[in-house]
């Protein structure tokens, strides 16, 4: 992978939880307009991964690039105006907000409350609110959640709630989206419309996506290159039929360290 081709690179991230080594000396890089996964047992590290790439925590050791520039240690909103974007494995969404609701307060670039501009400019305002006012509900068509706009989240399933909040994730326009187990606890049709939807989104607008998943032959089939974590290290990674095929991924899921340590 060319480093013109690279959108996030992280370089011997560490983080550590007590005495436990959450993420241990990590690197790795993600191509541009491609679909990449993150693949491990739970507790291999994987969140904790994200969790350093957006700001949540800062790494003891090591450095992240996105887009050309460093961004170690920015906090989580500076990170997200810069593009990357994320999902959570249990939607965090506002269940007193309308759904459409949702999406706009995601927006990024909105002109925020001025009590100046409220009254000199609210022309604009009313400009960019009919404009992402617009944009949710495109969002929400080709998501199959249109009908849903003006009720609130708890009236959805548990899938049309992950479809939302990767509507939530769309909407903020991302450079990178990060997405943690979009498809955990999600039917199987719902699960081809998302990452359907995904692979979508990376063919028409050339958007980078970097997934957290456990079901495997999704992974196969939607992504173009595999990270494999365990005990906070990367083992594996490479095209996902290679990576899948290889046994030391069964030792890692089953036979734990020795397994690996021998294969």
């Amino acid at each position: 992978m060319g480093d013109a081709d690279t959108i996030l690179e992280t370089r011997s991230l560490s983080l550590s939880f007590g005495g436990l080594k959450a993420v241990d000396d990590v690197s790795l890089k993600v191509e541009r307009s491609k679909i990449f996964g993150l693949i491990g047992p739970n507790g291999s590290g994987k969140t904790s991964l994200f969790n350093l790439i957006t700001g949540v925590y800062r790494p003891e050791v090591g450095r992240i690039f996105f887009d050309g520039r460093e961004i170690t240690g920015l906090p989580p909103h500076k990170i997200y105006r810069l593009g990357i974007v994320r999902s959570f494995q249990f939607p965090r969404l506002f269940y007193r907000m309308s759904v459409l609701d949702n999406l706009v307060f995601a927006a990024r670039n909105q002109r925020g409350d001025n009590p100046v501009a409220a009254v000199f400019g609210r022309n604009i305002y009313r400009r960019q609110e009919r404009f992402f006012m617009e944009r949710g509900l495109e969002i929400l068509e080709r998501l199959g959640l249109a009908e849903y706009a003006d009720k609130v989240p708890s009236e959805l399933s548990g899938g049309q709630l992950k479809l939302l909040e990767l509507g939530r994730a769309i909407m903020a326009e991302p450079k990178l989206l990060l997405l943690d187990e979009p498809a955990a606890g999600v039917s199987p049709i719902l699960v081809s419309k998302i990452f359907k939807t995904i692979s979508q989104l990376r063919e028409r607008e050339g958007l980078t996506v970097f997934i957290i998943e456990h079901r495997l032959n999704v992974v196969e089939e939607y992504t173009d290159w595999v990270y494999v974590m365990h005990r906070g290290r990367l083992y594996l990674s490479g095209p996902p039929g290679k990576v899948l095929g290889d046994r030391r991924l069964m030792s890692i899921y089953v036979a734990g360290d020795a397994a690996v340590d021998e294969a």
